[in-house]
């Protein structure tokens, strides 16, 4: 289970990273509404750009503890627990506003490998 569950720490904190820096600020298939960008997304959501930057910086900083706990363990439950709070307002920001169940899946199934970590 151990490497079960460092793969899925691995597994978060890159997703997190390709979200937040690599795709940040292009279009893809996952975004809420009709959201072209992570700021036009969080504006779908009615959430303005002081928590889209609050919530990166958290997602950022928690994605790089998930891969620090391989080597300092104590760092990683409260890591994917608190992923797991963030990726649940997620998953609620896409029910808001509607989307199809295929845009709030990368969000559910991050929540549900932070679960996963946070429990093992």
């Amino acid at each position: 289970m151990e490497t079960l569950t460092t793969l899925f720490q691995i597994i978060i904190a890159l997703g997190i990273f390709n979200v937040w820096i690599v795709r940040y600020g292009k279009e893809t298939n996952w975004r809420g509404g009709e959201a072209k960008n992570m700021k036009d997304e969080f504006a779908t959501y009615g959430l303005p750009a002081e928590v889209m930057y609050l919530v990166g910086a958290a997602k950022i900083t928690l994605a790089i503890c998930l891969i620090v706990g391989i080597w300092i363990p104590f760092l990683v439950k409260p890591a994917a627990t608190a992923m797991a709070v963030l990726m649940l307002g997620a998953v609620s920001m896409h029910i808001k506003v509607k989307d199809p169940i295929q845009k709030s899946l990368p969000a559910f199934t991050m929540l549900a490998l932070s679960l996963v970590v946070a429990i093992s």
